[in-house]
């Protein structure tokens, strides 16, 4: 970028020469462009792995199964956008899963 040395606007390069469309103050030159980009470090993004933990939400419910009271859970759109959604459990102890409809 280049400013006049009269009024301070920005010179607008045309053709071959740059000119201050405010005072029509006009300068020989070639047209430099100088750019740089400083990248700092990498991000570091976590990523999880499915055996290192878990990270579902437990609810208390009983298993059906072995009577343990905590579950985790998840709500699925199983059906038409009209109805209820539907919940699946899986319990924290034996792992059965099972449905309660809405």
């Amino acid at each position: 970028m280049k400013f006049c040395p009269k009024c301070g606007a920005l010179l607008v390069l045309k053709k071959k020469n740059w000119v201050c469309p405010k005072c029509s103050y006009r300068e020989k030159g070639k047209v430099e462009f100088k750019t740089k980009e400083v990248i700092e470090g990498k991000i570091k993004v976590g990523v999880l792995k499915t055996k290192e933990s878990d990270v579902r939400p437990i609810t208390t419910i009983t298993c059906p199964k072995c009577g343990n009271t905590k579950a985790y859970y998840e709500i699925v759109q199983t059906r038409a956008g009209d109805e209820a959604e539907t919940r699946f459990f899986t319990c924290t102890k034996c792992g059965y899963r099972w449905r309660e409809y809405a």
